[in-house]
């Protein structure tokens, strides 16, 4: 492919730091787990893609070069919809969001969904996404303001826990009238996923996705047992090419007609040209950030 956009993720800067290695097989010293671009060149055995398809996916690193070489099984069409810069906004987002709220969480219409980090660009994949399911999205952040320009992704209740996550299952408990949660996305991790458990009606689920709040957490298996809840743990990006190609098919099937209609969209807060991507880096570290990142190629 040549690379048209790629977004950019906190997987970067750990990588950037030392901090992430590249799965084997993947480059280690170039970022980028997304991208959108057009087929240069095809391989011997490649059926279903032609030369110049618009195409967009995940991969696990490499992404933010000129050119790029995947697996064809990875591989999405780009909805006529979508730009450049929207495309590359799309793929780690809306898979890792479907893949953990409908193939991982089991979601379903009628259900109450906690999400973590909702001003993320992968939160607010899953708030459009639980909207489109027939869920209904709480959404927490750490700023007022985040929490208010979620409305753009249905998220229309939501708790600022700018103090840490304590407040969080009695805030969920009022918002759900006593009921509690039947999801949670657990995006930050370390102490957020105690109080996602105790946030979870019976027989609840908690999908953990990402640990910037912290890798160790202080949890009540009592809770765990007498609820009978579920806590399950995702990443995308050691996954194997058979796996990664099975959550790519998935988000093609349910999210790029939705993708299509403009039923759901990437939120893009900026997109950075190549020679500004030490300032990309520095704003997506502030962690201020809104929706995603591109960085154009």
């Amino acid at each position: 492919m040549r690379v048209r956009a790629a977004g950019l993720n906190r997987a970067d800067l750990l990588q950037r730091q030392g901090r992430y290695a590249a799965p084997p097989g993947a480059a280690a010293d170039v970022p980028g787990l997304e991208f959108a671009g057009e087929i240069v060149e095809l391989g011997a055995d490649v059926a279903g893609w032609r030369l110049g398809d618009l195409v967009f996916g995940i991969v696990a690193g490499g992404a933010q070069a000129e050119f790029l070489c995947t697996a064809a099984s990875t591989l999405a069409r780009v909805p006529d919809s979508l730009d450049w810069v929207d495309a590359a906004a799309v793929p780690e987002a809306f898979i890792t969001a479907h893949d953990a709220l409908v193939s991982q969480g089991a979601l379903s219409a009628g259900e109450r969904v906690v999400v973590h980090a909702v001003g993320s660009g992968v939160g607010l994949a899953a708030a459009q996404l639980c909207d489109a399911l027939g869920a209904t999205v709480f959404g927490t952040t750490r700023t007022r303001e985040k929490l208010a320009r979620a409305g753009v992704a249905a998220v229309h209740h939501g708790a600022v826990l700018d103090d840490g996550p304590a407040p969080l299952a009695e805030a969920v408990r009022a918002w759900s009238d006593g009921a509690g949660a039947d999801l949670v996305l657990d995006l930050v991790g370390g102490d957020y996923v105690a109080a996602g458990l105790a946030s979870l009606a019976p027989r609840g689920r908690l999908i953990l996705v990402g640990l910037v709040a912290g890798r160790r957490a202080d949890l009540d298996l009592g809770l765990l047992l007498s609820r009978r809840l579920t806590l399950r743990g995702t990443v995308l990006r050691s996954r194997s090419v058979r796996e990664k190609a099975a959550a790519t098919s998935a988000f093609v099937k349910d999210v790029v007609p939705l993708l299509a209609s403009g039923r759901v969209r990437p939120i893009v807060e900026r997109a950075y040209p190549l020679h500004e991507i030490g300032a990309a880096h520095a704003r997506l570290a502030s962690n201020e950030t809104f929706g995603k990142l591109v960085l154009v190629l």
